[in-house]
């Protein structure tokens, strides 16, 4: 009993040990203990990491938003001083990890070499879902590799190369021009990326769908269609910048930015299923579509080998992928070409390069005839605009349409670099900090110059790994031509006819998000330039 009871008592009194002990540590005591951890932790990260600053528990989030208004031009600093490659690390528990690169060799290692063990992944495809569903642009594996095959087959064939050049003739002497003359005579101010927004999307819309959205039309309307996509494209740009929680908390609610991306998901796919199926119906109705040359009516007279007169691809594959391809068209040569004409305005040597160059070719016509307003280029013309073409190349490598692209790891690698990257890591490599390393493009790598893709009058080539504008790979776009094509048309017709007047005191910096868009627009006035070229 004795003992027993001496027990309890010694048991009591630890116990009010251990109440007295905690009764001692206040509340701000543990914080600056905490706090002397974290700064402890943080030097000495900080001291023995060459990368940004991976701050504890937070990773590299605070670093960001430290120079979150100077994203692109923080990266191309921060992997000059890396030697091109840096490690870096999200959010503690479950936070995207990884590398961000530039080098050449690592490129064509992930995108090339390595091509199976770097997909998009399911990070990428799960963001992307609900508007693209399986297309192209979201898609890996064997489902990419088939509508991969069925677009080169169709983009590269002759017919839909003559079918692509009508409509961008068209487009731009029908609407653009038109639109571009009246602004000239009335003095007014535009905002020229919006223009070409509007021009690329009703271009793509033809190209793929064979349906015009009319958004160039001479009142500059607000299409249903068009508004409803770039809403979409956004909103799902958002599931980039929050945590998966938080988007998918708010789709499970229906709140907030995913439920203006459900609604105009609706628009948009709405528009796809009609279009698919208005096509079916006049399939039926004519038993051909021979007198249509856009991706759709092609793709959807593709017979299953397998299978005696039935079709190859089915409604939702035949929506997904021209969805996928109208995201792809609109964005990338509007914003080339809104960037394009900012470094004319800051570079006139270039621009009167070109204009010799137009005007070389617009001389050796035959036609004595001809006005100069009624010229309509040629597919041949516009291969002979090399220098154009070079000063294209060169602007989309200091202003790429595309700024940067991730992969996602599928099992553990390490990069001719050395640099290690575990399962389920995402590689993200910044096609903007490319164009402005000495160790890629020389000491002028920041300098427009177009000469640099000239050699002897003639155009060359660089490799698409240092020049990762087009992708690059098995991925390399399919559409790179007729981009090209695209861009040539418009800027050698406007040219031409106009000189483009930038307005002054603009601030002109690129927009965060995954399409190099110029953040405040770019505003322009259009004074006429005939010059007279035809004898």
């Amino acid at each position: 009993m004795g003992s027993s009871g001496t027990g309890k008592f010694v048991l009591s009194q630890g116990q009010l040990t251990t109440k007295w002990l905690f009764a001692q540590v206040r509340v701000s005591d543990v914080a600056v203990a905490l706090l002397g951890l974290f700064i402890f932790t943080a030097l000495a990260r900080r001291l023995t990491n060459k990368g940004p600053m991976l701050w504890p528990v937070l990773g590299i989030i605070p670093t960001l938003f430290f120079h979150i208004n100077q994203l692109y031009d923080w990266g191309t600093q921060t992997l000059i001083k890396c030697g091109g490659t840096f490690h870096f690390r999200g959010m503690w528990m479950g936070g995207a990890h990884g590398i961000v690169t530039v080098n050449p060799s690592n490129i064509e290692y992930m995108l090339k070499t390595r091509f199976r063990n770097f997909p998009k992944g399911k990070y990428y495809r799960e963001r992307f879902s609900d508007l693209l569903g399986d297309g192209i642009f979201n898609a890996d594996d064997e489902l990419w590799k088939e509508q991969r095959r069925a677009a080169t087959s169709e983009m590269h064939s002759s017919r839909f190369v003559q079918y692509s050049l009508r409509t961008i003739q068209d487009l731009v002497h029908q609407k653009l021009l038109k639109l571009l003359n009246k602004l000239a005579v009335s003095g007014d101010r535009v905002d020229v990326q919006d223009v070409f927004l509007r021009f690329t999307f009703d271009n793509i819309c033809t190209a793929a769908f064979g349906v015009d959205p009319d958004c160039l039309a001479i009142d500059l309307p607000e299409v249903p269609f068009a508004k409803a996509f770039e809403l979409a494209t956004e909103s799902t740009l958002f599931r980039f910048i929050v945590p998966p929680f938080v988007w998918k908390f708010m789709k499970l609610l229906g709140i907030g930015s995913e439920k203006k991306l459900k609604e105009a998901v609706q628009i948009v796919h709405k528009f796809g299923e009609k279009t698919v199926t208005g096509r079916r119906v006049e399939l039926s109705k004519l038993g051909s579509l021979n007198d249509r040359s856009d991706l759709l009516s092609r793709l959807i007279e593709v017979e299953d080998p397998e299978q005696k007169g039935k079709k190859k691809f089915s409604d939702k594959f035949l929506e997904d992928f021209c969805i996928s391809f109208i995201l792809a068209g609109r964005d990338t040569s509007s914003v080339a070409l809104t960037w394009f004409f900012w470094l004319l305005h800051k570079h006139p040597r270039v621009e009167e390069r070109i204009i010799d160059e137009i005007k070389e070719i617009v001389g050796q016509r035959k036609s004595k005839k001809e006005k100069d307003e009624d010229v309509i280029f040629s597919i041949d013309e516009l291969k002979k605009m090399v220098y154009l073409q070079a000063a294209l190349s060169e602007s989309l490598r200091l202003y790429p349409s595309v700024p940067m692209d991730f992969k996602e790891v599928q099992e553990d690698d390490v990069f001719p670099d050395g640099a290690f990257v575990k399962k389920g890591a995402r590689v993200f490599y910044l096609i903007y900090s490319m164009g402005r390393m000495e160790d890629i493009w020389g000491k002028d790598c920041k300098e427009f110059k177009p000469e640099r893709w000239m050699k002897n009058g003639e155009l060359v080539s660089e490799n698409q790994f240092k020049y990762a504008v087009f992708n690059a790979g098995p991925r390399l776009c399919v559409g790179k031509k007729f981009a090209y094509m695209q861009m040539k048309m418009v800027a050698a017709s406007i040219l031409l006819r106009f000189s483009v007047k930038v307005v002054e005191g603009q601030t002109i910096v690129p927009k965060l998000t995954t399409t190099l868009y110029m953040k405040n627009g770019l505003l322009v006035t259009f004074e006429p330039r005939l010059l007279h070229l035809l004898p």
